[in-house]
Order: structure tokens, then sequence, then C-alpha cells
């Protein structure tokens, strides 16, 4: 009998041993394997321990170690990396695990506040969340600066933002100290254009708007600069804001074009004139001259060999023939009626270029204009346009500048204009000369004048009567 129910029980032992390992191993692998499909980590690392601590007052370390509460990485920090007051020698930043060490190389100075700014250099390993405009402070003296300084840039000629410019104080109050001497203070601009100092001392300070990435001086009058004509004291809740222009256009070199050789390829053309014209499918504008264009400037040219007729080549009086600045567009400026046909005639050698090529025998160009369909009717009304400002309306495509219009009241019309989309920029003409004048500095300091960016864009459909109200 015992044997029996040793059998048995040794029979039922040695079948429960597949159920107990099965639960074992559940049980083990719950300890060490994560559940799958969890949320993704999207938070930032988080400063859990700084040596010294963050804030400090009476410090001068040699060696800062900034410990995360998980694995980061500190990921290009020369072009984010921003120390305020700038030292002479840019301090060593190295990263390991959950730690940040920066090595001081430079003299500190005493009773100063000094601020690291990482940017977007920290971020996690896993998900690389950014610790986005992380900051470290500490001072060598008793206590910590606290005073902010708030503003925006924008582009003096047409109203938009350039984010890679700095804004720079100088405690140096003298003009030249742009030019010569590195700024203390430095910090970049935000996406909207705006910018941020903090932990400033109460002092005076100069603003100003440099390109430079390196040494942050004004060192190319043909990169984008901005001045605050009075000095600063940290503080005040006023934001101002600073207008950036070039003072100078940078120097294109022209392509160099080899001459044709001899025998060459297009040498029996070199005494024919060419020229192209700006019709559209041999249609003329309604709103602009008739033009043509030549790729060599104009050296001779005999208004009476150019005719403008009608269909039965009756010559039409009152044309008015004139040449652009560079000599390499002749424009024929006549009242044209809409779906009308013309006839221009060119006689021989009316026009000579400067390389002595002419039109070899007598040309006869017919075109046609567009129709008045083609075309809309706009009307614009402008709230808070400030007239003693002298405000010119200015209408883009593309940033290509499609008309210029100087306004005399808060509404403007145009009977006939463009259909499309168009980019609105006020320019407020102070001198009153038509064209947006850039600023100079040192000397008398003059700003420079200001376009306002109308942020709505300007539809205008045609054939239909656009009637708009545009708030600045």
């Amino acid at each position: 009998m015992k044997k029996i129910f040793s059998a048995i029980s040794g029979g039922l032992f040695l079948g429960l041993l597949p159920l107990l390992a099965t639960w074992l191993m559940m049980g083990s692998c719950a300890n060490i394997i994560p559940p799958g499909g969890g949320l993704r980590d999207s938070l930032p690392p988080r400063l859990m321990l700084a040596n010294p601590k963050d804030s400090s007052v009476n410090v001068k370390p040699t060696l800062i170690t900034l410990t995360f509460d998980e694995y980061v990485s500190a990921q290009d920090v020369p072009q984010n990396l921003i120390v305020n007051p700038s030292m002479d020698i840019a301090p060593l930043v190295d990263y390991k695990l959950r730690n940040v060490t920066i090595k001081i190389k430079d003299t500190l100075r005493d009773n100063t506040t000094y601020t690291f700014q990482f940017g977007e250099s920290i971020r996690d390993v896993n998900e690389s969340n950014i610790a986005r405009d992380f900051t470290y402070t500490f001072s060598t003296g008793k206590k910590l600066d606290s005073l902010s300084y708030r503003g925006k840039v924008l582009l003096a000629e047409n109203g938009k933002i350039d984010s890679t410019l700095f804004v720079v104080l100088h405690k140096n109050l003298t003009d030249t100290a742009i030019f010569k001497l590195k700024p203390p203070y430095y910090t970049k601009l935000n996406g909207k254009g705006e910018f941020t100092f903090r932990f400033l001392p109460r002092d005076t300070f100069q603003v100003f708007v440099v390109k430079s990435t390196f040494s942050k001086k004004y060192d190319d009058s043909t990169q984008s600069f901005a001045f605050l004509p009075y000095p600063i004291i940290p503080g005040n809740a006023k934001r101002d804001t600073l207008y950036a222009y070039k003072a100078l256009e940078p120097v294109v070199k022209p392509l160099s074009i080899a001459a044709a050789k001899p025998g060459a390829a297009g040498a029996k053309d070199d005494k024919r004139l060419r020229y192209t014209t700006n019709l559209e499918s041999g249609r003329q504008d309604l709103l602009q001259p008739l033009q043509l264009r030549f790729q060599k400037k104009i050296s001779r040219l005999d208004t009476s060999g150019i005719t403008l007729c009608d269909t039965l080549f009756k010559p039409l009086k009152g044309v008015v023939i004139s040449t652009d600045t560079a000599g390499k567009i002749i424009s024929l400026s006549y009242p044209v009626k809409e779906n009308q046909m013309y006839r221009l005639i060119i006689a021989k050698d009316a026009i000579t270029d400067s390389s002595g090529a002419t039109i070899l025998k007598g040309d006869t160009l017919k075109f046609g204009t567009k129709k008045e369909e083609d075309y809309a009717s706009v009307r614009l009304r402008f709230a808070n346009l400030d007239l003693s400002k002298k405000p010119v309306l200015l209408l883009y495509q593309s940033d290509k500048l499609i008309g210029s219009f100087p306004l005399s009241s808060t509404e403007w019309r145009k009977p006939l204009f463009y259909p499309g989309n168009f980019e609105m920029r006020i320019l407020y003409d102070t001198n009153g000369n038509g064209i947006w004048d850039p600023g100079q500095y040192p000397g008398n300091k003059k700003l420079p004048e200001v376009v306002y960016l109308i942020s709505k864009e300007l539809s205008i459909k045609a054939n239909w009567d656009n009637e708009v109200i545009v708030e600045l």
C-alpha cells in the first residue's frame, strides 16, 4: 500500500515539475525584462547635483561638475555655449555618464557673476531630449548680480528676422569700443528675433548688434550691424528694438568671359546686335513700358531710327525713349490701349553697342497688348498708418520688388494692378528720397530708415474689385 501511494505521489510530483519550472521562469523574467509598448521618454535631463552648487557665491572654481538625472552628452559646445562675462581662454567642457564637467582655464575676476548658458548642447543619450537653454551660474563675490535686459532685433530694410545675429554689451562707452574691444557680454537671438541678458551687474552699457560669430566686433561693413543711440542700465522693464542694416553691399566680382577665337562657332555673329524684350507671349504689360534688353552697353542711340506705329504703320506721337543707368535697356513709354496690336520699327544702324555691333538690317517687331481683364482693381485702407513719417508702400513677390508707391493718405487705390499674392512692407522714408537708407556709425550716428513688414499677405484676384483693410 505504501509503495502504491509512494508511486502515485512521485508521479504527481514529476507531473507538477514542468508547471513549477514555468511559474519560476515567469517570475524571474518579470524581474529583468521591462514591459514593452511604454511611453517614449520626452523629458529633458534635470540637474540633480552641482559642485560648486548652482548660484554659489564666494567661489572661484577651476573645475565644475554638473550631475543630471540620466545619462547625458554635450554636443556642439563651441557653437552653443555662451559664457558671460566672456573669457579670454574658452573653458573645456566634457561629459561622461550623468556628468558634464567644465574646466576653467582663465583667471576669474573678483566680485563677478559668471553664467554658462549651454543653448541646445546638453541632451539625454537615449532620446536626445534637449535641456534647452540650461544655465549654470556662480559669483566670485558676496552676491549674485540679478539684473536683466531684454529686447528685439529686426532687419531695417525689410522688417524680417536674422537669428544668426549677436547682441553685445560694452562697458566702454567710447564710439570706437565696438571696433577695437571684445565685449564682456553677448547673447544670441531666438527664432522670434528676441534676446535676453540675465545676471547683469548694475552698470552702464552700450548696445550693439553684430554678425561676427567669433570676435563679436564690428569689422565688416558689408555685414549686418545695429546700435542703440543711447546707453542702457539693466533692470529697466523697457524692451528696446534695434534695427540692423548693412552699411555697404558686398562687391560681386563679375564673371570673366573668354573671347571667341577666330574661326570659332559664333564668330560670324559678332557684328550682329542681338536683343530681347519684356513681352510675354507677344503681349505687352499695360503697366510697364516696352523694353529692349542688350547684353552690352549701348554706345550710340539714334532715337529717330526707332518708331512705334499702329497696324497701318502710322507713327504714334508722344513716344518717350530712354535708357537705364547701366545703358543696357532701352524703354519706350506710351499710353498703349488694351487688347491692341502695334508695330515697332528699328532702322539699320539706329543702335550700336560698346563692341561696335549693330542691327545689320531694319527690324520690325509685331506685338499686342494685354486685356484689362488680365488685371485687377485694388483698394487698400490702412489702419494706424503714420503719415508724418512719409510712408511708402512696397509690394514684393519672392523678394523681388514689384512696385513702390508713396502714400499721402490712409487709402491707396489702383484701377489696374497685377493679380497674385504679394508681401506688403511699409517704408518710413523720413528723408523723402523714395528709397531705403542705411544707418551710419560712428560719426553722426544716424539710424537706418525702418521698413515695417505686414504679416498678412495681400491676395489679388484677376478681373475683380479687391478691397482690403491693412492693420499695421
